[in-house]
Parts: C-alpha cells; sequence; structure tokens
C-alpha cells in the first residue's frame, strides 16, 4: 500500500502547483481581454448624433465642440455671452457643422429648461449632453465669501442637474444617451487657493458617480471626467481675489507648461473616446492620476504636501483684497511671459480673447 505520508504536498510548490495557479489566472486574463472586447464593440459614432455642451462657446467646451463636429454631430451650444456664441457658431458652421447656439445661464433652471426645449424642438432629441461650464475663483480662503461658494456650485452642481433632469425624460423614451460631466482633479483631491471651485467640482463628482448607477438600468451612460491642468486660455478669463497679479502669475504658469498641463485638443479627444466607450471615469493627464493615487495611498502625506503648497502661495491682503478681477484685470509684468506663451496661443484659438 501506497505510504501517502511521504508523497509530496505539490499544493504549494512544484509542476502541480503552477498548473493550479496559471489555471485562474490564465482565465482571468482571458476574461479581462474578452471584456475589453466587449466594451470595445458598445461604442457609438456620433455621426448625425444631437450632442448638447454647455459652456460651449470658449475653452475647452469650443475644443470639444470641434471635435465632435468633425465627426459628423449635429451640436447645440449652450453659453451666456452671446458674441462669443456668434463667434463660435460662425466658424462651426463654416466647417460644414450643424449648429444652434443659445444663450443661456445654466445657474437658472428657466434657462435651462427653455434652452433644452429650443434643441429638441429644432433636432428632435438630444443623444449627448457634456455639462462643461465652469467658473474658476482663485484666491486665499480668507477672502472667499459665501456667495463665491454659492455661485460655483450654481454652475458646477446646479447647471448640469438642471440639464441632465431636463434631458432624461426623452432619453429614456429612446433607450439610452450619454452624460459627459466634466469635473476637475479638483474635484478629487483639493487645492489650496481653490477652495469654491473644488468644493463644487467634488459635488458634481458625486452626482456623477450616483446618476451612473440609477441611470443604466435605461441605457444612459454618465461619465465623470477629472483633468489636470489643460492649456485651454481660460486662466484668462478665471476670478481672482487677493493678491491679483500674484495668484494670476502663479495659476497661468502651472496651467501653460507642457511639463505640467495638457493641450486643449489632447484632453478633448480622450474625452469624446471615453464618451464614446460609455467609460465610468476618466482622469487626464499622468500627473492627476499620480495626485490621486497618491492622495488614496497615502492621504496624510499629501494633506502636508498641500499645506507646504498653502505657505508658498501668495498670502492675503487687506488691499482690496476681497475684490474679484479677471485674468485680463491681473495681468503685470510676471504674466503674460514666455511662461504662459502656450496658454496664451490657446486663448486666441479658443475664443477666450486676444492679447494686445
Amino acid at each position: 500500500m501506497k505510504d501517502e505520508s511521504k508523497t509530496p504536498d505539490n499544493s504549494f510548490h512544484g509542476p502541480g502547483a503552477r498548473r493550479s495557479f496559471l489555471g485562474p489566472a490564465a482565465a482571468g486574463v482571458v476574461g479581462f481581454l474578452a471584456a475589453r472586447a466587449l466594451a470595445g464593440r458598445r461604442t457609438t459614432s456620433f455621426r448625425d448624433r444631437v450632442v448638447v455642451i454647455t459652456g460651449g462657446s470658449r475653452g475647452l467646451g469650443l475644443v470639444l465642440a470641434r471635435e465632435f463636429a468633425g465627426e459628423g454631430a449635429r451640436l447645440a451650444l449652450l453659453a451666456r455671452d452671446e458674441d462669443e456664441l456668434e463667434r463660435a457658431r460662425q466658424e462651426l458652421a463654416a466647417g460644414g457643422a450643424a449648429v444652434l447656439a443659445i444663450p443661456c445661464d445654466v445657474s437658472r433652471q428657466a434657462d435651462v429648461d427653455a434652452a433644452v426645449d429650443s434643441i429638441l424642438e429644432e433636432f428632435g432629441a438630444v443623444d449627448v449632453l457634456v455639462n462643461n461650464a465652469g467658473l474658476i475663483q482663485v484666491g486665499p480662503l480668507e477672502q472667499m465669501r459665501l456667495e463665491d461658494f454659492e455661485n460655483t456650485m450654481a454652475v458646477h452642481f446646479w447647471g448640469p442637474l438642471y440639464a441632465i433632469l431636463r434631458v432624461i425624460p426623452q432619453m429614456r423614451e429612446r433607450g439610452g444617451g450619454r452624460i459627459v460631466n466634466i469635473s476637475s482633479i479638483g474635484g478629487l483631491v483639493a487645492i489650496p487657493h481653490l477652495a469654491p471651485y473644488c468644493a463644487s467640482k467634488f459635488a458634481l463628482v458625486g452626482l456623477s458617480d450616483g446618476l451612473r448607477t440609477e441611470l443604466a438600468p435605461y441605457g444612459i451612460q454618465v461619465t465623470t471626467v477629472c483633468p489636470g491642468l489643460m492649456r485651454t486660455g481660460s486662466h484668462l478669463n478665471a476670478l481672482f481675489k487677493g493678491q491679483h497679479e500674484e495668484e494670476f502669475a502663479w495659476f497661468s504658469v502651472s496651467g501653460a507648461l507642457p511639463v505640467s498641463s495638457v493641450d486643449a485638443r489632447s484632453a478633448a479627444r480622450q474625452i469624446l473616446a471615453a464618451c464614446r466607450r460609455g467609460a465610468p471615469r476618466l482622469v487626464i493627464t499622468v500627473q492627476a492620476k499620480a495626485l490621486v493615487l497618491g492622495a488614496s495611498l497615502f492621504p496624510g502625506m499629501t494633506a502636508r504636501a498641500m499645506a507646504l503648497l498653502n505657505r508658498i502661495l501668495p498670502g492675503p491682503t487687506a488691499d482690496r483684497g476681497e475684490i474679484v478681477k479677471t485674468g485680463w484685470e491681473s495681468r503685470s509684468r510676471r504674466a503674460p511671459s514666455v511662461l504662459t506663451h502656450l496658454a496664451d496661443r490657446a486663448a486666441e484659438r479658443n475664443n477666450e480673447g486676444t492679447l494686445e
């Protein structure tokens, strides 16, 4: 009779162990590749789709509109400034795109409802909603007031919610749709001197992620986009408090350097690809991904790093620091400069304004 006590145990060692381990591992790899292949097939074409972009008259919104137009989409652009809207409409229409430009303040529910009604009357549907309208406020917390938080929440949270609630019924009736919410790396990791902005972008991430599961049964896919720094030209129309020139200088330089920011067109193409796949979340730039990972794994270290950054940034001032100034009004000999050149060129391309 065979002595079982002397039979080698191959459960953790030897060829038998490798086979038992490699079997499930191989199955996992095959499953992963199959899931990727299926995900690749669950894509959509944007040709003749109706794409609504809030904040579509300039910056990232306009760059996204160009990319969607290049794929044959029918566009509806919403923004507050009628002159900017008309310039954007003329540019896109000259390229052959079907464009509807609607003046709209997304912080006002009546404006959003009326705009969507006009889009449905003109195009008959909304296939893709891109909540892109944004408001950037930069400055130390000491100089921010309640209305600063209220304003960013109105644009970054209530505005997207108004639009989403208005388009959901017709998306459900038609069996699906795409919603893309443009949040920010500041909606995943809080950045000093951007407290109102970050608070509202965190709220948008929560709304977006929460709606995804609720809307999935109706074929409505929700993508949360969290970009890092992008060269869109928006620094010139951002709002600044505190030491205005110093705040504008650090903000514009950090958003212009190739080592810390990404070209707006590259970001837009990544967003279209994520929307096409129905990806749940997209974080743009290697730096932003590293920051999110670091904050998740090392929250204490990240908090200390942000505290150090806060000490380096300009402090509050009693000299008219509570007054709000745009980037245009906060220029100095430090910025614009050679360090902001790429972002300044982006501003001219993306309807943010032309430097004199």
